[in-house]
């Protein structure tokens, strides 16, 4: 069995059409379909019905076809591995984010760990509440997060991006024409929120916000995520209290309107285990602090 014959299977099973899969491949059609009987042949089963008209799986085609990405992905790690050792650190390091506030800091990361360190993959876990992602650093399940952190957590932490509080509005509401609104304008609305007791610091900040201008926020509604959060608002539910990267999810009939300065500041850090010397995640601060610095007043 050679890779390649996995790497034409896996191309067939996608298409389901040897012409496209071939053109997907480079190469001609005849080739690819001796390629498949040969697989066939070594498997001593059939991966596929043919007909003049379709291509479908079979039974074992389908079961194949999972395993046969395995193998084509753990050989790209491994051709890659290979190849950019000399360059550098290699292995992979788990990075978890928080909100649409991850959403302006994650490409950058990203890019920038991409560029300059080819042996080192960032693997994603999220979106999640930045108390999830903190507390998953904590224990070890993550390496690495973005998130905003009240308290030190047992965590390292480094500023990375000040994400100031706008009130989202529907555009039908009085205040959708305003240049900026007070948080105590806000004492009669009735708001949608993140939900309580799931770690999420844009709520905390947001209810302690309106508890110092002298009200608390009549809760009517909870969403699970910012998109959720903002469909509530554009369908007139609720006024919502979100961070200014919130501004990147485009949603007809939402408005985000400026609060009156000074605004709330929601505090977005990157966040490691302060007691892990794991030299793949020192190289990614590296990276990090070059591509992310600190913000200044």
């Amino acid at each position: 069995m050679e890779l390649r014959h996995l790497a034409g299977f896996v191309a067939v099973a996608e298409e389901l059409h040897f012409g496209r899969a071939a053109a997907r491949l480079h190469m001609s059609q005849s080739p690819l379909s001796q390629q498949i009987r040969l697989l066939e042949r070594d498997l001593g089963v059939d991966l596929f019905e043919r007909s003049t008209r379709s291509v479908r799986l079979t039974a074992a085609g389908r079961a194949f076809l999972e395993p046969a990405r395995d193998v084509l992905a753990s050989a790209s790690v491994a051709r890659r591995a290979a190849r950019t050792s000399g360059h550098g650190e290699v292995g992979q390091v788990s990075l978890g984010f928080a909100g649409v506030s991850s959403a302006v800091t994650l490409p950058v990361l990203t890019r920038a760990v991409a560029g300059r360190l080819p042996g080192i993959e960032l693997a994603l876990h999220g979106p999640q509440y930045s108390g999830e992602t903190v507390g998953r650093i904590a224990d070890g399940s993550l390496d690495l997060g973005f998130a905003s952190v009240s308290g030190s957590r047992g965590v390292a932490t480094r500023l990375v991006r000040r994400d100031p509080l706008m009130v989202a509005v529907a555009d039908v509401h009085p205040f959708a024409e305003r240049p900026s609104v007070a948080l105590a304008d806000l004492t009669d609305e009735r708001f949608v929120a993140f939900p309580s007791g799931r770690g999420s610091e844009v709520r905390e900040l947001a209810m302690r916000s309106c508890l110092e201008a002298g009200f608390s926020p009549g809760v009517v509604q909870e969403a699970p995520d910012s998109l959720s959060l903002l469909a509530m608002v554009g369908a007139g539910v609720g006024v919502a209290l979100v961070v200014e990267a919130a501004r990147t999810i485009r949603l007809d009939h939402v408005v985000f309107v400026p609060l009156e300065e000074p605004a709330p500041v929601l505090q977005v850090c990157l966040v490691w285990r302060h007691n892990d010397d794991s030299a793949i995640l020192r190289a990614v601060l590296d990276v990090a602090e070059q591509a992310l610095p600190t913000p200044t007043d």
